[in-house]
This record gives C-alpha cells, structure tokens and sequence, in this order.
C-alpha cells in the first residue's frame, strides 16, 4: 500500500521512483501516469509562481525564469492550501542563489512583489479621513498616534527598486537610474500600489509604525515633508485609527 507521505515525497522529485503499490484499474503498476502527474504538479507551481512574481519573470526571462523557479518549486513545495501566499521565503532563495550574484537587486524587486501580495489579502479596515486630525485641538495633535493600515507595507532598499519594477512591468518607463529607494505599499480599495517615497520618509513612517506619537515621528525624521506623507496616507486610505 502506497502511504500518503510516500505519495507526496515522490512528486517534487523528479529522480524519485514511483512509490510502490500504485497500479491503474487493471492491478498495472503505472509509472507513466504518476510521472505525468508529477510532471504537472511543478508546472503549476512554477505557474503561480510566475502569476506572483511578473516582475523578476521579466527581468530573467521565461527561460530562466522557468528553470530557476523550477528548482525553487521541488525544494520549497507549498506550506500552506492558501496558493496565493506560496513564494514568501522566494526573495531569500534568490538571494542565496550564486548564479544570480550579478543581480543583486532581484530579492529587493522579489519583496516588492510579495508585499504587493501581502498587502491585497490583509485585513480590511476602516480609513480615517484627514479631517479626522484636522478636528483635534492644537494640543492634541502633536500627542495623537496614527495607525497604519494592515495593508500598509513599507520597504527600504539600496537599489532603484521602483524604478526596476516599474520598467521591468513596462519597457517604456524610464531607465532605472542608481540610486537607493524606499517605497511604501499602499491598498486604497482593492489593488495595492508600491509609492516611491521621498528621502528620510521611511524614518516618520517607521516611528508611526511603532506607535510614536506625530511630534515623536516628525522628531525622528526632521528633514522630512511630513505634510507630503500625510496628504499621502490619507489620501491612500492607510491611516486606520488616530488614538489621542
């Protein structure tokens, strides 16, 4: 008798033998089944994983795209039924990968694809509107916390990262230029978008993150356009409660 973990082990290993005690409807062992079987298990890993990361599908090609992510697929089957979650540790493996040494901004592009992800299947919240701030005393402004949407992802990088995903997305775009960048991903309704943000912005928005009040925040990043992150935040939907 073939045991459900004899079954699963054999899939995602294409030099494995059939597990023992598979036969068709005659009693015939069948190897052919089970490997057309197997062979379509990966390509529909391989699949999601392509749906998931369009962006890194772009910069290496269907080819090698296909072949890396091929690799990836029988080392890291799913963990999880929730297919749209597979591929969270897919920025690590790209990153420990030696032959990809020369693109050093892929796991970078990776997380800011998976975050996308992350921030279409978080939780929904209600978004608190500007007057909301605007309401409060004088006094109390500087003390009040804003807390940031579940959906609400931020991402720092060395690397152009907004650029490469938007001209990896769209040959059209601008060529990425050097320079390190941060981007916030922001899900007003239903499609989440990456935001490039201006310089020392990530540093306010962290502070907020970590439950300082607004005058802490603006403390902690004082050459920050604070009034151009507000306008964003909630314009975008992501300030979801203000505690004073």
């Amino acid at each position: 008798m073939t045991t459900q973990t004899d079954f699963r082990a054999g899939l995602l290993n294409p030099d494995a033998p059939m597990p023992q005690g598979l036969t068709n409807a005659q009693g015939v062992p069948s190897p052919k089944r089970y490997g057309v079987y197997r062979n379509n298990v990966t390509v529909s890993l391989v699949d999601a994983l392509q749906t998931g990361f369009p962006a890194i599908h772009s910069l290496l090609g269907d080819q090698n795209f296909r072949a890396l992510a091929t690799h990836y697929a029988r080392a890291n089957p799913p963990q999880s039924p929730l297919m749209m979650l597979y591929g969270a540790d897919f920025a690590q493996f790209l990153a420990q990968t030696q032959a990809l040494a020369n693109l050093p901004y892929l796991p970078d592009i990776a997380a800011l694809e998976y975050g996308l992800r992350t921030s279409y299947h978080a939780a929904n919240h209600d978004p608190q509107p500007f007057s909301a701030l605007q309401s409060l005393a004088p006094e109390q402004i500087d003390d009040a916390k804003l807390s940031l949407a579940p959906s609400a992802i931020l991402l720092q990088s060395v690397w152009p990262i907004h650029d490469i995903y938007t001209f990896a997305l769209d040959p059209t775009a601008p060529q990425p230029q050097a320079a390190a960048q941060d981007i916030l991903i922001l899900r007003k309704e239903f499609d989440p978008k990456p935001h490039l943000l201006p310089a020392n912005a990530a540093k306010f928005i962290r502070a907020l993150g970590a439950g300082k009040t607004l005058s802490q925040a603006i403390e902690n990043a004082p050459d920050t356009d604070v009034g151009a992150i507000l306008t964003l935040l909630f314009t975008e939907g992501a300030i979801a409660r203000i505690t004073v």
